[in-house]
């Protein structure tokens, strides 16, 4: 009589590798699905071929679209309380009904197909006297270059540090989240190293080249910020995107990344370089501003400031406007010694190692015929350092410091 026909096992490293793929796969469906039964999907499709950047949408008006900064109304009747209901849930999840309904409003990516293309939106839904509406923008499929954005140089050496800190800070819709998605880019094709994101939502996908790029989505990667970025430091990345510096833990837990050899990339809403040393000590008691200035003394490479202004150029719809602050021994000298006052100064003196002000910015753009004259000096901090600046009259001055 014979052995016992033994029962064949499958392989268990081929199972999990299948497993992982599954997975691997479900996930990126999740991220890139499209929504293309829902009616509301058909003013997501105007947004993209008026090539505007924002939708609006607001009970008892038509849809509107912000195209080169301007917005315009859809031809269309006023869309009604009920309808705007129609048009907008089926847009939720159950994740982010349940925020909608638990806080009055919803961040979250949307993806709508295009002729055959998937565009990705940057979504909030929100409720206004009692009303659903929405605001959208729209994230462009190609993230363009340093040159195709119109950003200055120093951009590019910023890309090279080993280590520290890059803030971008701006208002809402200034261009912050395309210029740190180009320096990404950048280094993915430059360099072989590990990039984590934490965003909420993703807004740019970005795809593998000489780096392994790994995008957590708030939310639905990971519970919140602060818990991503207790992940983060423990997952191996010479790179790590920060969406926003918005509370203390995100600052404190991105600067001790920074301190730890890792590049940090992040926002902040604030309008100038020098400013945003003081909206980032506005996170914290005052007992503890010394010790945060001598971290970002230490640990800061740059921040750069950004506005997007509507361009004359044929072909080009907003340029920015930058004023970039490297941190030299001045300018660390000057967060050290809370001289902030004079910030503005060391950014003119520094112009040589690539620092500019926005009156520097407006004044290149103006010269290379990008924006004209009044759009200039609608936005200047100061007209009558453009109006010298414009006739050639050099307005920095060293003794200052």
């Amino acid at each position: 009589m014979g052995s016992p026909k033994k029962k064949e096992t499958a392989d268990p490293v081929a199972a999990a590798a299948a497993d992982v793929s599954s997975t691997a796969e479900a996930l990126r469906a999740r991220l890139l699905k499209t929504s293309s039964d829902n009616e509301v999907d058909k003013y997501f499709r105007a947004l993209v071929k008026l090539e505007g950047s924002d939708l609006h949408m607001k009970v008892g008006q038509p849809p509107i679209i912000r195209i080169h900064g301007t917005l315009k109304p859809l031809n269309r009747e006023p869309i009604g309380a009920e309808e705007m209901i129609d048009l907008l849930l089926p847009m939720l999840d159950d994740r982010t009904r349940k925020i909608f309904h638990d806080t009055g409003g919803a961040d979250f990516a949307y993806v709508v197909d295009v002729d055959g293309e998937s565009w990705r939106f940057r979504v909030n839904m929100l409720q206004q006297l009692g009303r659903l509406g929405l605001v959208a923008r729209r994230v462009n499929n190609f993230i363009p270059d340093f040159e195709g954005l119109h950003l200055p140089p120093v951009i590019e050496t910023l890309c090279h540090h080993d280590q520290g800190m890059v803030l971008l800070a701006g208002v809402t819709g200034s261009g912050k989240s395309t210029t740190i998605a180009s320096m990404l880019n950048y280094i993915n094709r430059h360099y072989v190293k590990h990039i984590l994101t934490l965003e909420d939502p993703i807004e740019f996908v970005f795809r593998d080249e000489k780096c392994l790029i790994n995008q957590r989505e708030v939310g639905m990667d990971v519970v919140d910020f602060s818990i991503g970025m207790k992940h983060a430091v423990r997952e191996d990345p010479d790179i790590i995107l920060v969406g926003e510096m918005r509370d203390e833990e995100t600052f404190m837990t991105a600067i001790h990344a920074a301190e730890t050899g890792h590049l940090v990339f992040g926002t902040i809403h604030a309008s100038t370089g020098p400013s945003t040393i003081g909206r980032i000590l506005d996170l914290f008691p005052e007992e503890m501003h010394s010790a945060i200035r001598s971290a970002m003394a230490m640990n800061m490479k740059a921040i750069v400031a950004q506005k997007l202004l509507p361009s004359i150029k044929e072909g080009v719809g907003r340029v920015p406007t930058a004023e970039i602050m490297t941190f030299n021994p001045t300018v660390r000298k000057l967060v050290l010694e809370e001289q902030d006052h004079k910030l503005g100064d060391a950014i003119r003196i520094g112009a040589e190692e690539g620092m500019q002000d926005f009156t520097m910015s407006l004044k290149h753009l103006v010269d290379i015929e990008l924006i004209d004259r009044p759009t200039a000096f609608q936005v200047a901090p100061n007209r009558d350092a453009l109006k010298m600046a414009l006739k050639g009259i050099n307005v920095s001055q060293p003794g200052i410091l």
